[in-house]
């Protein structure tokens, strides 16, 4: 039996990354339960057959998958930071503001990667939980390696961790319900002042 060419193996792997793309775009913008596999197919231009080749448990599979991909985005986008700006009130600064420009380049439609997928699923969904759960403590061990590096004990550094990341998530809404980028850069210099 011949091998497979390498166009063939690059075309599979190129289906299942635009499946997962394409789910994390639609659940980013529309929520989970309201984007149907139908419609990650027609984005992502995938024939019918491999989302259930790569996905054989359906929608929770690629609903994870799509996590996963977003949570790894994000850390590296906060790893980048983190080399960026030494001190913690500039970094808090650039993460809100990399934030602000996503949401307004998005038109105000999508807010955190994976928060609306999470609110819809977790805790009934163990997959996608434990996904969104990893996520998060990524990014909050890059963080708290921010306040860490200023001087800040570990237990002290993983709170003020928490509360950056649990008060952008508010400050996402907000964006998104008032059509402005300020809430989040207001957020982002309240906490740059507690730094």
């Amino acid at each position: 039996m011949a091998s497979p060419t390498k166009s063939t193996v690059s075309r599979k792997v190129n289906h299942k990354d635009g499946l997962v793309r394409s789910a994390m775009r639609l659940f980013r913008r529309q929520g989970y339960a309201s984007t149907g596999l139908q419609q990650i197919l027609a984005l992502s231009g995938a024939p019918k057959g491999s989302l259930y080749h790569y996905f054989p448990a359906g929608k929770e599979s690629i609903g994870e998958a799509a996590v996963e991909l977003a949570g790894a985005q994000v850390a590296e986008m906060l790893e980048r930071l983190a080399r960026e700006n030494r001190s913690p009130s500039t970094f808090v600064k650039a993460y809100c503001r990399q934030y602000a420009d996503w949401m307004e380049e998005s038109g105000f439609e999508a807010g955190c990667p994976i928060a609306t997928t999470l609110l819809e699923t977790a805790p009934h969904s163990e997959r996608i939980t434990a996904a969104g759960l990893s996520a998060v403590e990524s990014w909050i061990r890059i963080i708290a390696s921010v306040y860490e590096r200023a001087g800040a004990p570990p237990r002290t550094a993983k709170q003020r961790a928490e509360f950056a990341i649990a008060a952008l998530e508010g400050a996402l809404v907000l964006a998104r319900v008032t059509q402005s980028r300020e809430p989040i850069l207001n957020v982002g210099r309240s906490i740059a002042k507690l730094a």
